[in-house]
């Protein structure tokens, strides 16, 4: 007969409390350290809790490679972001247990995953911004916290595998300064941007939380008593365990100099509330207790809680009580994984333009021309956290095999100008375009050029970028391609926003970084067996020049809540080849109060040719707001299927919280007034012109 969750919770709280009476300082501290070493004398295995899955399992060999965080943001598709955790919580284990009969424990081989990362995306210069959901708050909440319910499973006494909520708090570039950066922020933008997500996470289960590199508000953040102590554990009651990013705890007294030892700097995290260092630092804990920086008994609540965690995985386990033991090798790389990525890859695709209908290429054309240095590009599939897989396609191979299916068809292909650096000996190359009924040009970013620290070998800032606009050399390409007359259209990947010149384009889309399936998702849409769907989940600018200073933290100026100027395309803008119309906004009540709950419901029609699926968005804005308050945030979202010439009745429901401001002590209230309930497919900017392709409703309500 199955225990109840509650007896087994009390039997893990006395075992691992025997166990860690029985055990040494040196022992206790040992297994504080991300390579935890094997206690024999006491039957505790050696464990790293070091492992990656931000799109599926990373640097652990064969795995399914899913689209790049920032593109599964695209789909505003929770259902699918859970199915697709899922299926990387499967493959995880699977390759868990294969290691095990192997007998190999390394590093990239756990069940503890340090994923997911739901910083804000508050800056498009900064190249780890495609490992998040975006700018908005909501939606990373939600898709993150799908992410990890989807990674942890629903079995109430073993976790599937742990999931991670990252980089707390209050971090996004810039990479070349974070070892030393202090983030000084308001109380209103710490409540109100940077740790709604977090909280969601919590509220969620995310088992584990690991700290940033940087110091905010003048503390290291993995030694943040705010934080750490104050917000996490005290006021959202966190149960499960903090971990330190890698080499983090070093930084307190080599970057920082908050600390002048490590023993301080063990300490420090130690009593604030780390209970994992990855790196070096915590042996000196050892010293620590010794010399009275630190009393043992904080190392056996840090110690309770990494067993604790290690427990609900099994790993204390006999083997028949793992309802995970079957999963092997087979269930790695299946073919209803990547049936699922190619999903994923088709609902990220965001359309930003389509002149004259040029798409989808319905028509046949006889001649297409893919030209450009992404087409052939691997690096533009991966992203950054990846894993590998044996049947990569590329842009230019999914393109390939659409014209084999329709004959007729001849493809071309050129890869016209550099990935990385400029060159003049290409002009000839450009001719080409004048001989094809239509050109798909490939350009953008790829890893190499945007993301973490160390990583991106093409970066000039350590990963990040220090121009948004589309590189110079790539921008002359595409001009000269649209000078010489065909049709062009742009294919852009890449994992934040892109500045660039639409008039140089017939139609434009951008992929992000698509995962393995990639190039036949690109190709899907381009000859209309896909209907794209994606919507933006980040601002993107015009120009650099219309960003505020990268290393200030203050969200004025940023973001589709507080931005002034007029983007390139707003939060939420993704254009369909098929056309919706929104009508019937009811709402439920016009008055709201505390607790009070809100129906809000619309029908969406679709008015065009092609069955597809449309992002009903919602937003709420203070009328007569105050200075400093959001222009409007999203606050719930829906994405529905449609076919044509029918009509669907959608739900979203609001509470109280909806409409709640943070003033300037960071404190939630329900304001008096008018408030503007807008249903739209795109962010309704006061600053933008550019609005989604339904027309936005909307309705007051008045709060009390």
């Amino acid at each position: 007969m199955k225990k109840s969750a509650d007896k087994l919770t009390q039997e893990r709280e006395k075992e691992i409390k025997a166990l860690i009476s029985s055990m040494t300082l040196e022992e206790k501290v040992s297994q504080m350290l991300h390579t935890s070493p094997s206690v024999d004398r006491l039957g505790i295995p050696e464990y790293n809790w070091w492992s990656e899955c931000l799109h599926g399992v990373a640097r652990a060999g064969a795995a399914t490679v899913f689209p790049e965080p920032i593109g599964l943001a695209a789909t505003f598709d929770p259902k699918l972001a859970q199915k697709e955790a899922d299926a990387i919580s499967d493959e995880a284990r699977a390759k868990y247990n294969e290691a095990l009969k192997a007998g190999v424990r390394t590093q990239y081989r756990g069940l503890t995953f340090w994923t997911p990362n739901v910083n804000i995306f508050r800056d498009p210069r900064w190249g780890r911004g495609q490992e998040t959901y975006g700018e908005d708050p909501h939606l990373t909440g939600v898709m993150g916290s799908a992410i990890v319910k989807g990674l942890q499973g629903n079995d109430p006494d073993h976790m599937k595998v742990a999931a991670c909520a990252k980089h707390f708090a209050v971090h996004s570039g810039p990479e070349s300064q974070r070892h030393t950066f202090n983030a000084v922020v308001s109380k209103k933008d710490l409540w109100e941007t940077y740790l709604p997500a977090f909280k969601a996470l919590v509220d969620a289960g995310v088992e584990s939380v690991m700290g940033a590199y940087n110091r905010t508000l003048g503390e290291p953040c993995c030694g943040s008593k705010l934080l750490l102590q104050d917000i996490l554990r005290k006021k959202w009651g966190f149960k499960g365990h903090v971990v330190s990013d890698c080499w983090a705890v070093r930084d307190f007294h080599e970057n920082h100099k908050v600390t002048k030892s490590p023993a301080e700097s063990a300490a420090l995290a130690i009593n604030n509330g780390c209970d994992l260092n990855c790196g070096c630092t915590f042996p000196a804990a050892v010293e620590a207790v010794k010399t009275g920086l630190l009393d043992e008994s904080k190392i056996d609540e840090a110690l309770y809680r990494l067993f604790e965690t290690r427990a609900k995985l099994g790993m204390f386990d006999a083997k028949k009580d793992d309802p995970y033991r079957s999963l092997g090798a087979a269930d790695v790389d299946t073919t209803a994984h990547r049936i699922l990525a190619k999903k994923a890859a088709d609902e990220s695709i965001v359309l930003l333009k389509n002149s004259s209908n040029l798409l989808p290429l319905s028509s046949k054309p006889k001649h297409v021309l893919v030209i450009g240095p992404t087409a052939a590009n691997i690096q533009v599939l991966l992203g950054n956290y990846y894993g590998l897989n044996p049947h990569l396609v590329t842009i230019l191979e999914g393109m390939t095999q659409k014209a084999a299916e329709m004959p007729g068809i001849t493809l071309d292909y050129t890869l016209g100008c550099s990935m990385y650096a400029p060159n003049t000996n290409n002009g000839w190359t450009v001719g080409m375009a004048e001989g094809a009924d239509v050109v798909i040009a490939c350009f953008g970013l790829d890893n190499a050029m945007e993301g973490e620290e160390g990583e991106s070998v093409a970066s000039e800032s350590k990963g990040d970028r220090a121009h948004i606009e589309l590189p110079q050399w790539q921008h002359d390409y595409l001009k000269a391609l649209h000078e010489r007359g065909t049709p062009v259209v742009l294919v852009l990947t890449g994992g934040s926003p892109i500045a660039f010149n639409p008039d140089f384009a017939d139609a434009v889309l951008f992929a992000w970084y698509p995962g393995e399936e990639g190039g036949n998702a690109v190709a899907d849409v381009i000859f209309g067996k896909t209907v794209p769907s994606g919507h933006l989940p980040v601002t993107f600018p015009k120009s650099t020049g219309d960003l505020p200073p990268y290393e200030d933290y203050a969200m004025k100026g940023r973001t589709y809540r507080y931005m002034e100027k007029e983007p390139l395309f707003p939060f939420g803008f993704g254009l369909s080849y098929t056309t919706f119309a929104f009508k019937g906004l009811q709402i439920s009540e016009k008055k709201m109060a505390a607790d009070t709950k809100l129906k809000v419901s619309i029908d969406v029609k679709n008015t065009g040719k092609f069955d597809g699926d449309e992002v009903v968005q919602l937003y709420v804005a203070k009328k007569n707001r105050s200075a400093g308050d959001p222009a409007c945030t999203l606050r719930a979202f829906s994405r529905v299927h449609v076919k044509r010439g029918e009509t669907a009745h959608v739900s979203l429901k609001l509470d109280s919280h909806a409409f709640e401001s943070v003033n300037s002590e960071g404190e939630s209230v329900l304001v008096p007034g008018t408030y503007v309930v807008t249903v739209a497919d795109a962010a309704p900017l006061p600053c933008s012109e550019k609005l989604g392709a339904a027309a936005p409703v909307t309705a007051e309500i008045i709060v009390n």
